[in-house]
């Protein structure tokens, strides 16, 4: 099993469904947790993680203030100790399409989803410089890959894939590798609300996955501490969808030209 024991692991958006698991999974693998969330349940989660013997640090920020990341990344290094993994986890969708958004709603969907992942990084580059090494993984969306809705989201996901490239071309001279990761639907409880509210919405979107099923935050968590380590020393730059191949085509419309299931 990889061990990330001896490194400092700062999981941004911590305190959701994806960021919970990516937390979990590092800590059991001997990581030290920065968790940094702007909900303040981001401190129950490192309660939890202490309690199960683990190590781990809290911090809020919103990551599109800068001054704010900042700040907390100090903390939490101070804590802990530089970081050496950088997972840039958080991001939010909040309006559905161009009609719904406004001028300043999509000024702060891209800040939020593209802007904070920069402040962040910006906050960890130069002591990994310092180090010679470090790794950022940036959790994005198949949303960044095509047009599936949320045209802010989407924007900022596509721009944190060219983000993520620049990083890897720029500081891979530092011993710094970059790459991101691009899931599906994910079995968040973001979701959750949404099947208690509509029970077949699950079962109505896996006809567009290949394997049946969307992703659950573990698959996220394994894809990223992938990765993060050592196995993957070669690798940055990196485009990875975990979607249950969602991206590799059309099955559906696939199954209707041909006019049979395959």
């Amino acid at each position: 099993m990889t061990t990330f024991t001896g490194k400092t692991v700062l999981i941004t958006g911590a305190a959701g469904g994806i960021g919970t698991a990516l937390c979990g999974h590092f800590a059991a693998r001997g990581a030290a947790i920065a968790a940094l969330d702007r909900r303040d349940e981001v401190h129950d989660l490192v309660r939890t993680l202490l309690d199960d013997g683990r190590t781990a640090a809290a911090a809020i920020a919103d990551i599109g203030d800068i001054a704010q990341v900042d700040d907390a990344v100090a903390t939490l290094a101070a804590a802990l100790g530089d970081v050496d993994v950088l997972i840039n986890n958080a991001g939010f969708s909040e309006h559905r399409s161009l009609a719904t958004s406004t001028p300043q709603s999509w000024r702060d969907d891209v800040n939020g989803n593209l802007n904070g992942a920069f402040n962040c990084a910006n906050a960890v580059l130069p002591g990994m410089m310092a180090r010679g090494g470090g790794t950022i993984v940036n959790i994005g969306s198949v949303n960044g890959l095509t047009s599936l809705g949320d045209p802010a989201y989407s924007a900022a996901k596509a721009g944190l894939i060219s983000y993520t490239r620049a990083l890897a071309m720029e500081y891979g001279r530092h011993g710094i590798r970059a790459n991101i990761i691009c899931p599906g639907t994910v079995r968040t409880p973001i979701w959750q609300s949404r099947v208690e509210r509509h029970p077949e919405i699950l079962s109505e979107l896996v006809k567009w996955y290949p394997l049946q099923r969307v992703a659950e935050p573990d698959d996220i968590a394994k894809a990223a501490a992938f990765l993060a380590s050592d196995d993957a020393a070669a690798i940055s730059g990196a485009v990875l969808p975990v979607d249950c191949g969602l991206t590799a085509g059309n099955i559906v419309m696939s199954r209707e030209l041909t006019l049979e299931e395959f």
